[in-house]
């Protein structure tokens, strides 16, 4: 299989799996009358098309590498754009990504795609001035994320856990 240049994305993607796995209480939806917690990251996929959007999912991204979840995303996407996704490539998920960094955006907030719990709202990696311990002034590259959550499964508490671990991967 052809090895392509791994995204920003597909590394939100893996880290935002890892980071279910790693807060397990999180990668859960709500059914009904009850919570069904997973033992695999299903992770959607914002893709826009001409006429809406569709939010096809990488199952198991939390067992796969970069590279496959670049091709696997760049298929499904290619697929979407050519109305070519079958119902098992869009339904499910436990939760999603959504990122307009590509288009400039620093900060938004995605709605979640039920009978998801959360997705993650991805800004635009920019170059941000941090002040350093001894009064000066460094740049990092930094990315703004806000996460969405369905209460009845996912509470503020669990949120920020899920959010740390979050961030504990993609600094790594």
């Amino acid at each position: 299989e052809p090895i392509y240049k791994i995204s920003v994305n597909d590394f939100v993607i893996k880290a935002l799996a890892l980071a279910l796995l790693r807060v397990p209480a999180a990668n859960a939806i709500f059914a009904q009358d009850r919570i069904l917690q997973f033992d695999r990251a299903d992770i959607g996929v914002a893709v826009a098309l001409e006429d809406g959007l569709l939010t096809p999912v990488i199952r198991a991204a939390d067992r796969k590498s970069l590279s496959a979840i670049s091709n696997q995303m760049r298929d499904l996407a290619e697929r979407a754009r050519d109305k070519k996704l079958k119902p098992e490539d869009y339904q499910g998920g436990v939760s999603s990504v959504s990122n307009l960094g590509m288009h400039g955006v620093r900060e938004f907030s995605a709605i979640i795609n039920p009978p998801q719990s959360s997705i993650l709202a991805v800004g635009a990696v920019s170059r941000r001035p941090i002040e350093t311990a001894d009064g000066g002034v460094r740049f990092e590259n930094q990315m703004t994320v806000t996460l969405s959550c369905d209460h009845r499964v996912i509470d503020g508490a669990l949120g920020a856990q899920l959010l740390a671990a979050l961030k504990g991967y993609l600094e790594q």
